[in-house]
């Protein structure tokens, strides 16, 4: 982005606040490195994890003028301060803001689906491709010769995971359980899963 030597980029601890739900939105973030997840608080004091962003996307986007999530890092994270006269005033990065406005819609998509349609094993299996890049979208090519094993590293709590995927905390160690007795996954560190085989976690997601 041309721009970027006009902004600046600030590091976040793991789970230090970005921002919280009802801020003044007057900035912008783009995530750098690492992960930001967004959640919002209900009236009986649940929490409902909205959405999860990594590299390249944007937080922080409102029309107004209130930020209308919490936003919390993940792991070690960087994030690049983005004013918004700053973005009004520039063309160029109008047209970025755009492009991942776009991508986040397809992104959501995907996720209303998920909440919508996909059983518990589903939803899990899903939320474990997100960290095989390139893997189980279009234009995959498919498992490399030789090992086709891969370490995710998992920075979220089961309690998120399961506020993100809908599902209660006990489903979703059930269903990661299921996974380690069947030979799919195996969990080296309490948030570092191997997975087997990519392809055979990938076939678990429903979208075959």
């Amino acid at each position: 982005m041309r721009s970027a030597a006009t902004t600046r980029v600030q590091s976040f601890a793991n789970h230090e606040t970005v921002f919280h739900e009802d801020d003044a939105a007057d900035r912008m973030f783009e995530v750098v490195e690492g992960s930001v997840m967004l959640f919002r608080l209900l009236a009986d004091g649940r929490r409902q994890v909205v959405d999860i962003l990594s590299a390249g996307d944007l937080v922080g986007i409102s029309l107004t003028g209130l930020y209308d999530c919490s936003a919390e890092a993940i792991g070690e994270t960087r994030l690049r301060i983005l004013d918004r006269r700053q973005i009004d005033g520039d063309a160029e990065l109008q047209l970025h803001v755009n492009r991942c406005l776009m991508s986040r819609i397809e992104t959501l998509h995907s996720h209303a689906v998920l909440l919508g349609r996909k059983s518990a094993a589903e939803r899990v299996a899903s939320f474990l491709m997100r960290f095989v890049p390139g893997r189980g979208v279009v234009g995959c090519a498919g498992p490399a010769e030789g090992d086709d094993s891969r370490v995710v590293v998992l920075r979220m709590t089961r309690q998120e995971i399961a506020d993100y995927l809908g599902l209660t905390i006990e489903t979703v160690s059930r269903v990661l359980s299921d996974m380690k007795r069947r030979g799919v996954i195996s969990i080296e560190k309490n948030d570092h899963i191997r997975l087997a085989s990519i392809c055979r976690v990938c076939k678990l997601t429903g979208i075959h």
